[in-house]
């Protein structure tokens, strides 16, 4: 039957979206790569992508346990000498919350083209608000 199932380019597919607010980073990120990754469907072939979109909203809502807050550090490098960079995340949250969940949930992905390929299916925002609305996502569970 023609015209069923994922295409194998990953176009296509449905669309969720996950609130943020009081989620807890990990736990948040394994589950939106599990979705993007495709393995939430009987159809999941590991070398394809078989995966869904994710809309994630109110990033800066996010939790972290423990002392996270004050010691976790995002680190980044300009490949020049002396051009490595760090962020502690109290800052990262307040200045660009989008990026503590896509740096996450990019960590869960493979470390290929088809993860770079997964990686441009997730939507990260910092408020309530998302442009996708033409889409039509569900709501998408994610357990504590």
């Amino acid at each position: 039957m023609a015209g069923t199932g994922p295409r194998p380019d990953g176009q296509g597919g449905e669309w969720y979206v996950v609130d943020a607010e009081g989620k807890t980073l990990g736990r948040l990120a394994s589950q939106v790569a599990r979705v993007l990754r495709g393995k939430h469907k009987p159809t999941y072939t590991p070398s394809l992508d078989t995966g869904d979109h994710v809309i994630v909203v109110n990033a800066e809502k996010v939790k972290v346990t423990g002392n996270k807050a004050k010691e976790k550090i995002y680190y980044r490098h300009s490949g020049y000498p002396g051009g490595l960079r760090a962020v502690p995340y109290e800052v990262m949250i307040s200045k660009k919350p989008e990026a503590v969940i896509e740096h996450a949930v990019r960590g869960m992905l493979p470390h290929n083209r088809l993860g770079r390929s997964l990686w441009k299916k997730l939507k990260v925002y910092r408020g309530a608000e998302h442009p996708h609305a033409a889409q039509k996502p569900k709501p998408l569970e994610i357990e504590e």
